[in-house]
């Protein structure tokens, strides 16, 4: 035993053989650096750069910049020019000692980056327009190298020390003039929506073929700087073309074989085709590598050679932009920041130069592409200019190549930093020079007539603006739908199967009937699906608005839709907009605008209903003489407020329907064409849907108070009436203190109808303007200040509208539509409790309810806020937004949860010329 204890008494007493590492614990800097384990120092340079180049990107988004500049600006900052100058900043968080880490972190990124380039480039884009984009491309080319060239004497005499070879510095010279940023062009080009002009589709093709040529030359230059003599440069261009060759011809086709194999080109990448692809992409880096050629030519040429079929190489990219945008390319700029002094330009003669080369950059890009678009391809010269513009664009990409050089030791520090301010400059400038060039009315889209270019611009694609006047209301035969998101389909679908018309009224005339055909004339229905898809800053969503084409007939919504469509004998025409978030509700509207729409047909699911407090409820209890109304049936799960995430909490709703609503309220602003709104209640009251019969019939509820959107309302729900498996009720909604038993309307003229009453006091101000809240810098559905005389024409179209439905005349007698509608009035002190008890009082048998009503948020007759306060404490309440969005009459039917759906209209928005 002695021995057993002795030797646990020597355990203990041993020193420690490990390191320690106990860092503030044990009383040391946790950010000194070790060589041993450096992960902490670089998780806090990691953390720097990212929170930097965010930051940064939020304040340049606004000038809708790109975010490589947010990058390459923060790396600057971060580098001797600013911070670098705080006394031990660069010593304690970027030690020299730690960048061969940050570097190789970066070079990996950087790897993975090129291949994503090379996932970008689609081939076929060059085919298709070979001819216009050639041209210009070899100007692009030419004219700038050239240049570039020239001024490399001058440069190479003041700066470049004689140990360098000239023909090198004057290769990388003219290479960083004549590059063109396919990945920030690509990204430009799709936020000023011109992927679908003329001058996008020339310029995306030409800088495809200028980024290969680029790369190209890039790999020559460095093949010569590693070369000890010209037989060496010779052997490994010869050995780079080769592999490249093999690539090409075996490993593409070995690839395309393997995501067919293995399903990935319809189910995207399988984990065996993502780790090949890997594989593959770090190998050819490797082999360019050693064999003196950059990594990132390699990783390119593999990105280029993964199959497009499926969308694949979109699927690809998805699974792996993320950590490169993120972590990889901001470590990769901030250590090219580290190398920027721009503190080095402190001459004039160092001035004069930087000047010189942006100026003479840009010239030779701009002049040289706009004169070959002009003159070679036939453009305007407002054409020519965009082109031009875009072309000099220069971001990233010149970039990686100047660090290139810096790294092979031909450029100096002062010279290098010349060059990244002069890429900064051209990359800013890009998108205000494109803006002035080429604004939107003079745009020419290739979708007008097909692949020529001969069509016709934006502002003449647009028809003469629809709106509703009183006795002549047109049909509303052309319609959009917008479909965003998956939860809002169902939506779609029941809006679009309520204007479906009825089916005497599709067939051809001769098998129509004069007691079938429609009051508002006989244009055919078309539904246009608008395909919604929110334009990230990712890669795949650059990538994915490139092939729209291919997703109008890939996309899962669209596939359902259509197919919804052709069960219902609903003809369906997809179309698809991939567009920044804040300019969603814009794209809609001007969609709408340039295909001549009637109406877009937008579905919503609104928030959580808010139950109201049992007090509250017993209080109301329904008297004897006043019927119950079906309360919505919500949770009182005490758990909720913990535990769903849908439920408000201190009154803040942060729900997905609360952010979809400022969606819809920047539609109702934007647009210039008739909006409905599908509120869909089936999804919160599935016991209602699950009552009804399934006959397919529908009944219509609108309580008609007045004002431009009741109006629009009325004419809705008559057109709708045309299918005979529709029928509704329309009620005349008066305030009056004692209240008057219902009345059914047999006539209606101006004479018996009478005026109505002025507009209680605050009318006006409680329902003309909305609620402020801001949607992409506008301000949200501003009207026209009212006054007595648009007033009093509001109330005499109010009448003449309700007396041309009500009306005994002949062209009412011969239409089926409006014997299926029940007209009535009913005066009373509470309109909206008055209206609900109706609508339910309505409901028919096996029917679906949907209440009908305007948004009535301009020239309103009443103010109803004082009696939804009274219902909201009854029923339960919602969140401001829902007021906001849809008004208060919608949101009283939908706090009681009266019917299966509101269907909320507001009129053309036509006052802001």
């Amino acid at each position: 035993m002695p021995e057993l204890s002795g030797t646990v008494i020597r355990l203990f007493n041993l020193k420690r053989a490990a390191a320690e590492q106990g860092g503030l614990l044990s009383g040391k800097d946790p950010s000194e650096f070790n060589p041993t384990d450096p992960i902490r120092l670089w998780i806090i340079q990691l953390g720097i750069i990212v929170s930097t180049a965010s930051l940064l990107s939020l304040v340049l988004r606004k000038f809708r910049q790109p975010k490589v500049i947010a990058e390459v600006l923060g790396g600057i900052l971060l580098g001797p020019t600013a911070f670098g100058r705080i006394p031990g900043f660069t010593e304690h968080v970027f030690p020299q000692s730690s960048r061969p880490y940050l570097s190789l972190t970066a070079n990996i990124g950087l790897c993975l980056f090129l291949f994503l380039v090379g996932l970008e480039i689609d081939g076929t884009v060059i085919r298709k327009n070979a001819r216009l984009s050639a041209t210009v491309a070899l100007a692009g080319m030419i004219v700038p190298f050239g240049i570039g060239a020239g001024l490399a004497v001058p440069l190479y005499k003041q700066f470049i020390s004689e140990s360098i070879k000239f023909t090198h510095f004057m290769l990388f010279a003219g290479v960083a003039f004549s590059i063109t940023a396919f990945p920030v062009l690509c990204r430009i080009l799709t936020e000023l929506k011109l992927l679908d002009t003329t001058v996008g589709i020339v310029v995306l093709s030409a800088g495809v073929g200028n980024d290969i040529i680029g790369w190209v030359l890039l790999a020559l230059s460095v093949a010569l700087v590693n070369a000890g003599s010209g037989l060496t440069a010779l052997y490994i261009l010869l050995a780079c073309v080769g592999w490249t060759l093999f690539l090409f011809f075996v490993v593409r086709y070995g690839l395309f074989w393997l995501a067919r194999k293995s399903g990935s080109i319809e189910s995207g990448p399988t984990v065996l085709f993502m780790t090949v692809t890997i594989l593959i992409l770090f190998g050819s880096a490797f082999f360019t590598d050693v064999i003196g050629v950059h990594a990132i030519f390699g990783a390119f040429v593999t990105g280029i050679i993964v199959p497009r079929e499926g969308n694949l190489a979109i699927a690809l990219t998805e699974k792996l932009e993320d950590m490169v945008a993120i972590i990889f390319l901001p470590l990769y700029f901030t250590l090219s920041g580290l190398s920027t002094n721009l503190g080095l330009l402190d001459d004039g003669i160092t001035w004069a130069y930087t000047i010189a080369i942006i100026f003479t950059a840009f010239i030779g890009k701009f002049g040289a592409c706009s004169l070959a678009a002009k003159y070679a391809a036939g453009f305007n010269w407002r054409e020519s200019g965009a082109i031009g513009s875009l072309m000099s664009c220069k971001g990233l990409v010149e970039l990686i190549v100047l660090n290139v050089g810096l790294s092979a030791g031909i450029l100096t520090q002062r010279v290098f930093s010349m060059f990244v301010l002069e890429a900064l400059v051209l990359t800013f400038m890009t998108t205000p020079l494109v803006t002035r060039f080429y604004p939107p009315h003079v745009r020419k889209r290739i979708a007008a007539v097909g692949s020529t270019f001969d069509n016709v611009p934006d502002d003449e694609m647009r028809g003469t603006d629809r709106k509703s006047q009183p006795g002549n209301s047109p049909s509303k035969r052309r319609i959009t739908v917008v479909l965003d998101k998956l939860e809002h389909l169902p939506g779609a679908m029941a809006i679009s199967q309520l204007v479906k018309p009825s089916t005497a009224f599709i067939r051809p005339a001769r098998e129509s009937s004069e007691s079938s055909r429609p009051l508002h004339g006989s244009s055919s229905l078309s539904i246009e699906a608008l395909r919604l898809i929110e334009l990230s800053d990712r890669t795949s969503a650059v990538m994915k608005s490139s092939v729209a084409e291919s997703l109008l007939r890939t996309d899962p919504l669209l596939a359902v839709f259509k197919m919804f469509g052709q069960l219902n004998d609903l003809p369906i025409l997809p179309a698809i907009a991939i567009v920044p978030y804040d300019d969603l509700s814009y794209s809609v509207a001007e969609h709408a605008g340039n295909h001549d729409s009637d109406m877009i047909l937008l579905p919503w699911l609104p928030p959580s209903i808010i139950p109201a407090p049992v007090s509250s409820v017993v209080a109301n209890a329904p008297t004897p003489s006043q019927p119950a109304i079906p309360k919505a049936v919500t949770s009182h799960n005490p758990f909720d407020i913990f535990f769903k995430s849908g439920t408000p909490i201190g009154g803040a709703e942060k729900s997905t329907a609360v952010i979809h609503s400022q969606f819809v309220r920047g539609v109702f602003a934007h647009s210039r064409t008739d909006v409905a709104v599908f509120v869909d209640r089936s999804v919160d009251r599935p016991h209602l849907a699950l009552g009804l019969q399934g006959n397919g019939t529908q009944h219509l509820f609108l309580p008609f108070f007045g004002g431009p959107d009741d109006r629009l309302a009325l004419d809705f729900v008559v057109q709708v009436c045309e299918n005979d498996r529709v029928s509704a009720t329309v009620i005349r909604m008066t305030k009056r203190e004692v209240e008057a038993p219902l009345s059914a309307v047999s006539t209606a003229h101006l004479n018996e109808t009478g005026p109505q009453g002025s507009p209680a006091p605050g009318t006006e101000e409680a329902n003309a303007l909305t609620i402020a809240s801001t949607i992409a810098g506008f301000p949200d559905t501003v009207y026209g200040q009212p006054n007595t005389a648009t007033r009093m024409q509001s109330e005499t179209a109010d009448n003449i509208a309700w007396e041309r439905y009500t009306s005994r005349s002949a062209e009412n007698r011969a239409s089926a539509a409006l014997s299926r509608i029940e007209f009535t009035e009913l005066s009373t002190p509470v309109l909206l409790h008055a209206a609900i008890r109706e609508a339910e009082n309505s409901r028919r048998l096996g029917s679906r309810l949907l209440v009908v009503v305007g948004r009535g948020r301009r020239l309103a007759v009443e103010n109803h806020a004082k009696e939804l306060k009274d219902l909201m404490s009854e029923y339960g309440s919602v969140g401001a937004e829902v007021k906001k969005t849809i008004g208060d009459v919608a949101t009283a039917f939908v706090v009681a949860g009266c019917g299966e759906g509101v269907v909320v209209l507001q009129e053309a928005n036509l006052g802001l010329d």
